[in-house]
């Protein structure tokens, strides 16, 4: 099946989904109705701090959500149109890897440390493709030199241990490509490397991104990250999604008064000298979300109606009433926010 098969339908699409894990204090409701798509050379940025739900909502894309003590309470997954939550286990291992995969965020810890990263890489052709192992190994060079690691013949042997931080995100990075997924999801791909390391691992996805013609989901906390990479942004708090907007968009009119505060939060050259802006307060349990908009508590726009309304993910307009296209927010004073 080839990405053009299915006109009008997203690539991927997630419909209202819910998650929640039970715990001794009450049920965490860790994703609370949140939907997007991604089709096919589309790059879907979703930002948020830790504990949004961003990386619950990928894993429930993947199937590798832990159930119990995880649980998916409502919502659709929809893979060209078809629903993988209503697949069987062995559907869904078919997709998972080969349609769909995911980077992880620590290499060293998603990577075996007893095998060498030629052995892992090359599983993928053996499980899925059915090759040798000698057949598997030359497909394992070929993707560890298309990741740029020098001397890829040489190295096919070495333990992850043996390389640095961002050459095993490199492989991770050759893992997630081997089979040539139509989406990929990279959970916070760039965590813990230095800034020059970032910025080479990114124009690399984005590289391997236009070569593929695939789907990319990036799940990051880091602003600066996604300015030059993503298409859209989702951006997600206390499980939900509370701003949607092209990326340019989103930079330079944001809608929600808590995407301001992360585009404030980001230090500037022009700011030197001056205090850096931080957020007041810390992300609310999800064992106990406030009531109203859950950012209520941190907003320094909440009146009384944020306090006892769940606002709606609406239209954001512009000031004559037109339409802005692909953007909405979760704020009952969005244009407020949008128009000064």
């Amino acid at each position: 099946m080839t990405k053009a098969e299915v006109p009008g339908v997203p690539l991927l699409e997630v419909r209202d989904l819910h998650v929640e894990f039970r715990t001794r204090d009450g049920a965490a409701k860790a994703v609370n109705g949140v939907s997007y798509t991604v089709d096919a050379g589309e790059t879907l940025a979703v930002l948020g701090e830790s504990g949004s739900g961003k990386s619950v909502t990928a894993q429930t894309i993947m199937g590798i959500l832990d159930m119990p003590p995880g649980r998916i309470t409502g919502g659709e997954i929809l893979f060209r149109g078809e629903d993988m939550l209503k697949m069987s286990e062995d559907q869904r291992q078919r997709i998972r890897g080969d349609k769909i995969a995911m980077i992880f965020q620590d290499a060293l810890s998603a990577l075996n440390p007893v095998l060498s990263v030629g052995f892992q890489l090359g599983e993928m052709f053996r499980v899925h493709r059915g090759l040798s192992r000698k057949e598997a190994k030359a497909r394992a060079i070929d993707l560890m030199d298309r990741v740029r690691i020098p001397a890829a013949k040489e190295r096919v042997n070495d333990y992850p241990h043996q390389f640095s931080g961002g050459m095993r995100q490199r492989i991770m990075i050759a893992m997630a490509l081997a089979l040539e997924p139509d989406v990929i999801i990279a959970d916070e791909p760039t965590t813990a490397l230095d800034v020059t390391v970032q910025a080479q691992v990114m124009d690399l996805l984005a590289e391997l991104q236009r070569d593929f013609q695939m789907g990319l989901i990036l799940i990051t906390h880091d602003l600066g990250v996604v300015a030059d990479v993503a298409d859209k942004i989702a951006v997600m708090y206390a499980g939900r999604i509370v701003e949607n907007a092209p990326v340019h968009e989103l930079y330079k009119r944001p809608a929600h008064p808590y995407t301001k505060g992360l585009l404030e939060s980001i230090p500037r050259l022009d700011h030197k000298g001056k205090d850096l802006y931080a957020i007041q307060g810390m992300p609310p349990s999800l064992t106990a979300i406030p009531k109203g908009c859950a950012f209520n508590p941190r907003c320094p726009m909440a009146q009384d109606v944020c306090r006892t309304d769940i606002p709606p993910l609406a239209e954001v307009l512009e000031n004559d009433g037109g339409p802005i296209g692909g953007r909405s927010s979760a704020c009952h004073f969005w244009k407020e926010t949008i128009h000064g």
